[in-house]
Order: structure tokens, then sequence, then C-alpha cells
């Protein structure tokens, strides 16, 4: 008599068929596209402020801030001329973090405009077809 392991590894062995459906896209939901573009680029955001946080401290610990302000003063004549007063860490954030709260906005009114005119468009157009199979 056959062991239940054996059973189970001759059922696994059949060929599977895939069937393949085709859909529409029809409708987008509309607060579903807000929530995903809101999250998305508050992501961005956060991104974009450590990125920015991180390209600062490396060009401060390789002294360029130091070397445009030797240049710049050579330059223009004026000892009092200071880059880190106008690029400070502070300035650099605060900008940012305005910049980032801007995206943020924007992307998720961008957003909701796509899912808008999408669903618009697709009485005209009838829609995206999309292709799916079981494996």
């Amino acid at each position: 008599m056959s062991s239940v392991a054996e059973k189970l590894q001759r059922k696994s062995q059949r060929a599977v068929q895939t069937k393949q459906v085709r859909l529409k896209l029809v409708y987008i939901d509309f607060w579903s596209v807000v929530k995903l573009a809101f999250l998305v680029t508050v992501c961005l955001g956060i991104v974009m402020i450590v990125a920015t946080f991180l390209i600062w401290m490396f060009l401060d610990s390789t002294s360029i801030f130091d070397k445009i302000n030797t240049l710049m003063q050579s330059i223009l004549d004026d000892a009092s001329f200071d880059v880190m007063s106008i690029f400070s860490l502070v300035k650099v954030m605060l900008f940012t973090s305005i910049v980032a709260l801007l995206n943020v906005v924007v992307g998720t009114v961008l957003g909701a405009l796509v899912a808008v005119l999408y669903n618009f468009t697709v009485r005209i157009t009838g829609g995206i077809l999309v292709g799916f199979t079981n494996n």
C-alpha cells in the first residue's frame, strides 16, 4: 500500500492548466487614488529631506563650503562674504521641508486629477484591457 506522501506526489505531477482572463479596467476609485498619491508623495518628501541632509553633511565634511567661501571672497574682493550665512543647515532644511510639503500637496492633487480624468475618458475609450493568468 502506498503512503500519503506518494499519493500527494502523484497529484502534484499533474499538469496544471493556466486559465487566462481578460478584464477591462473601467473605474478607478477616487479616494483610493488620493490616499495612495498622498502616501507616495509623503514617502518621496521624506526621502528628499534625508537626501538633502546627507548631501549637506557631505559637503560640509569635505569643506566645500570653505572653498566656495574663499573663492567668492577673492572674486568679490569682500572679506565679509560668508557662504554659510546663506546655506546654513537650518535654512537648507527649512527650504527642503517647504518644497517637500508643496510636493505632497501638488502630488496628491495631481493623483486625484488623474483618477477623475481617467474615469471621464473611460466613457469614450472603454477602459484598459488587462490580462490575468493563474499560475
